[in-house]
C-alpha cells in the first residue's frame, strides 16, 4: 500500500529514489524485494514531460504507456523463427513489459537488452500475427514497415 500511495501522490523515477522515500516513510526495504513488489503490483515506469515515472498499470495507464510505444520503437524485423525490435536507448525492458504483459497466444516471450527486443513465436508460422499485433500497440503518427 505505501509504494502505491507514494507512486500516485509523488513523481518517483528510480528504484533509489522509491527506496529512499519509503525508508523516509519507515519501511525498510532492499532494492531486490522493492523490484519484486513493483512487478506484482503491475508497476511500470513511463517517460513524461517531467521525466521518468513510475505509474500503476491500471487499464487507463495501460492504454497511456501503449500511446507511448509506437514513438519508442525503431523498427521491426524478422526472420523465419523470430522477430528483432530497435527500440530508443535505454527503451527496450520497458517496451518489452508491455509485450509480455498483453498475454498474446501467438508470442512465446521476449528476451529485452538496452535497445533492442527479441520477441519468439509460438510457432514461425504466427509471425505475421505477431507483427500485426506489434504494430497495433504502435500510434497512428508512426507505424513500422
Amino acid at each position: 500500500m505505501a509504494i502505491k500511495h507514494i507512486i500516485l501522490h509523488q513523481l518517483v523515477g528510480t528504484q533509489d529514489d522509491l527506496c529512499r522515500v519509503l525508508r523516509k516513510a519507515g519501511h525498510s526495504v532492499t532494492q531486490a524485494t522493492l523490484s519484486r513488489d513493483l512487478k506484482e503490483l503491475g508497476v511500470g515506469r513511463v517517460n513524461t514531460p517531467e521525466g521518468a515515472r513510475y505509474v500503476l498499470h491500471a487499464e487507463i495507464e495501460e492504454q497511456k504507456l501503449k500511446s507511448f510505444v509506437g514513438y519508442e520503437i525503431e523498427d521491426i524485423a524478422h526472420n523465419e523463427a523470430l522477430i528483432v525490435i530497435r527500440t530508443l536507448p535505454g527503451r527496450a525492458q520497458g517496451v518489452a513489459e508491455i509485450i509480455d504483459g498483453l498475454h498474446h497466444r501467438a508470442i512465446l516471450g521476449t528476451i529485452a537488452g538496452d535497445n533492442t527486443i527479441f520477441v519468439t513465436p509460438t510457432s514461425a508460422r504466427r509471425i505475421s500475427e505477431v507483427i500485426k499485433a506489434l504494430k497495433s500497440l504502435m500510434s497512428e503518427e508512426k507505424k513500422v514497415a
